[in-house]
């Protein structure tokens, strides 16, 4: 076993989307370990707003990976309630339908965005650098 994976921390993702098939995307896309010094991921799937806020509200996620087309509530509506509502909340990454909506992922405060659909190519590099990025940041666990 190389070094990288002794020393990889296993870490939370949510992913959440009103849609299965746009969860089941993500989670393929990315995979149990997006790269050798990050991972195992567990993975937890929301279907709604209120289980995202509930889930993150219990604390341990990592990164919230949010559907910024998901029905009735929006990931980008939920990434700025949670910019505004906790105080350590885990990076956001949000997935749009066209790059003219990265500006609304920046008034959001998401960390990063991802194309809708789901490229495998690029999504785990996107999750290793988030969750590197929340590694190296103190984090307050409840």
């Amino acid at each position: 076993m190389s070094s990288a994976a002794n020393t990889a921390v296993p870490a939370t993702v949510l992913v959440y989307s009103h849609r299965p098939e746009v969860r089941d995307a993500v989670r393929t896309a990315v995979g149990r370990r997006p790269a050798a010094d990050v991972g195992p991921l567990s993975w937890i799937e929301c279907e709604t707003g209120a289980e995202v806020i509930g889930a993150v509200d219990d604390g341990g996620i990592d990164l919230c990976i949010l559907d910024g087309e998901a029905q009735p509530t929006g990931g980008l509506a939920l990434t700025r309630q949670l910019e505004q509502e906790v105080a350590d909340r885990p990076a956001v990454c949000v997935l749009i339908a066209r790059q003219a909506d990265r500006w609304l992922a920046h008034w959001s405060r998401a960390e990063a965005t991802l194309p809708l659909p789901v490229d495998p190519l690029t999504a785990p590099g996107v999750v290793a650098e988030l969750l590197r990025s929340q590694a190296r940041r103190p984090v307050h666990r409840r």
